[in-house]
């Protein structure tokens, strides 16, 4: 070792001589300059809230991440769950350092946390952590269940622990209607698998759905033949008389659902119509459809858009690719290729669902709640909280109401109280039509008061921001005492007028009444209307509401936005909430009422 360092002394002297014999400047050491600031580490992988899908119980994980300093790092500790797993001390490079390939190999089930801790020669050190999940096997939880890929973050099929092959550059829309993440589309994108056990006499398939309508058609799931009679032409696919082709196609600026199924010997079309299509903004939709051996059904949100016979069921010769978001390979003839939609939750089955299977997973999938009535959009039981069930959210409270500890139906209902209502955002209820039902019981002290308004800011009176009565838009439904009684009264806005709806006397109960009265009211693009335990009490001619500037639904209360003649703060009770996307017809409006009890 002496001896090496003797010639290596040498040489540099050597080197010396011969740079400044040459006229070469010697080398010259540079000052590195202040260890300014403390290292940065980048963990890529796992990433946060990363789902690691396995049949092992216990499976193993690659970390990769990257640490760089301004001046020089010093140290890295890697560690899971708070053990040591790994230090490094030594690099080849000292500003940056890079790995991607440390195992940890004993994972098992549950939530773990990784911790790359980086110190620089200056002591100064940066810690970054993500938590990650090994999550159980999958085991089926409904019967006949072939298929299951939830999307969150991968392309797994659950059931057959295998990821889908990917085509082109499909991606993820950064949000689920269930877990957290979805499939989203993309140009010349989409996801195939073998179909090999997935086939029998009986299929169904359901899933989660948010529509983009461009391009303006589009395969969805496709399970069919290669196309031999065009052999000479690979890129035209369309042999229909074997498997099954879903798809979406435009319909006067609408999107329409349709299922082709092929019996061996012939094709059949299941097209619903105007029932099976969406509006381009539909937002989060559940799609299904079943083929039995004498049938088959397309379902959207759990209800019958288009059903008919199908005899002998499906032929499934030649059907060795399930093609997802996509009509290609064997679906190309009309252009039904790549769909930029997003999907979550895709389920399939080896059997025919029935219509209440199909609801149930629907419900258990969107939280516990769909709702009970056709069209319904928003409940509020107010069963000892605020929660509207459809989005399982908390309305903002304002001021301190409280709970009566007695309701209509179940066991509570809103209490009113002095400077108190609640609020909730209108995203999704700004709807053409409109209605909304509920169960009062009034307290006419004070003897007026707001119950239900959406309405806009009165940018009229910037300078009295308590003064707000800007009637053009949305609508205000309130009381006022008249008689011997309250008046309820309904003011609809079109966009450049305001409609008043109200029936005097035959629209009022009693000071007095301590019963529960069923209030009700319903906004089409003709008419108005008001109801009372049923009843018409208060009707009108209409032209539709405008919506603009509504952000903001107020309960139990006129404040914000309605309260220039004092419509305030409402000390009724109210219990079972409902808004519907649609006008109620007086036949609906008394089926939520009698059901509600």
């Amino acid at each position: 070792m002496n001896n090496l360092r003797q010639i290596m002394v040498l040489l540099a002297a050597i080197l010396v001589v011969f740079s400044c014999e040459q006229g070469i400047d010697p080398i010259t050491a540079v000052d590195s300059g202040a260890d300014a600031s403390a290292p940065t580490v980048t963990i890529n992988a796992p990433a946060e809230g990363a789902k690691i899908k396995v049949l092992e119980v216990v499976t193993s994980v690659t970390i990769d991440f990257e640490v760089t300093d301004d001046i020089e790092v010093a140290s890295v500790d890697v560690m899971i769950d708070g053990s040591m797993l790994r230090s490094y001390s030594d690099f080849k490079d000292y500003r940056r350092v890079l790995v991607d390939d440390l195992v940890y190999d004993k994972l098992t089930d549950g939530v773990h946390e990784l911790e790359v801790r980086a110190t620089d020669i200056d002591g100064k050190t940066t810690s970054e952590t993500v938590n990650f999940e090994k999550e159980p096997a999958y085991v089926p939880i409904y019967a006949g269940e072939v298929l299951y890929m939830p999307f969150d973050g991968d392309y797994f099929d659950l059931v057959n622990i295998r990821p889908a092959e990917k085509v082109g550059d499909p991606g993820f829309a950064g949000e689920g209607f269930v877990g957290l993440d979805a499939y989203a589309g993309a140009a010349d994108a989409y996801l195939s698998l073998p179909t090999e056990g997935m086939l029998g006499d009986e299929f169904s398939a359901v899933f989660w759905y948010k529509v983009n309508a461009d391009p303006d058609r589009a395969g969805i799931l496709v399970i069919g033949p290669p196309d031999t009679e065009r052999a000479e032409f690979p890129d035209i696919q369309n042999l229909r008389t074997n498997g099954f082709r879903f798809f979406r196609e435009n319909a006067g600026g609408e999107q329409r659902f349709k299922l082709n199924v092929g019996r061996g010997d012939g094709d059949s079309w299941f097209d619903g119509g105007e029932a099976a299509d969406l509006p381009a903004d539909a937002g989060w939709t559940h799609m299904a459809f079943t083929i039995s051996q004498n049938q088959a059904t397309v379902y959207i949100n759990g209800e019958i858009v288009s059903q008919g016979d199908l005899v002998g069921g499906v032929d499934w010769t030649g059907c060795d690719l399930l093609s997802i978001m996509s009509g290609v390979p064997r679906f190309t003839q009309w252009n039904h290729l790549s769909d930029h939609s997003n999907m979550d939750e895709l389920r399939m089955f080896n059997r025919a669902l029935s219509q209440g299977e199909i609801q149930s997973i629907m419900t258990t999938e969107a939280g516990g709640f769909v709702g009970t009535f056709d069209g319904e959009m928003f409940y509020m039981p107010f069963d000892g909280d605020n929660k509207e069930m459809f989005s399982s959210s908390d309305a903002t409270v304002v001021g301190s109401p409280g709970f009566a500890g007695e309701g209509a139906a179940g066991g509570n209902a809103y209490a009113g109280a002095a400077d108190a209502h609640l609020t909730f955002p209108t995203n999704g209820l700004t709807t053409e039509e409109f209605s909304a039902t509920m169960w009062y019981k009034l307290n006419s002290d004070p003897d007026r008061a707001g119950i239900l308004v959406m309405g806009p800011p009165d940018t009229e009176r910037p300078e009295f921001p308590d003064v707000q009565n800007l009637r053009t838009n949305g609508f205000r439904f309130f009381r006022e005492a008249g008689g011997d009684g309250q008046i309820f009264k309904l003011n609809v806005g079109n966009g450049t007028a305001d409609s008043w709806f109200d029936g005097g006397a035959t629209a009022s109960i009693p000071s007095d009444t301590s019963d529960w009265v069923h209030l009700a009211f319903t906004i089409s693009n003709s008419e108005c209307v008001v109801y009372i335990d049923g009843e018409v009490v208060a009707q009108g001619a209409f032209t539709g509401v405008d919506w603009t500037g509504c952000d903001i639904l107020s309960i139990a209360s006129g404040v914000p936005r309605f309260t220039q003649w004092n419509h305030r703060s409402d000390l009724s009770y109210i219990d079972e909430l409902r808004l519907f996307d649609k006008a109620l017809t007086q036949e609906e409006v008394q089926s939520v009422m009698n059901l509600d009890l």
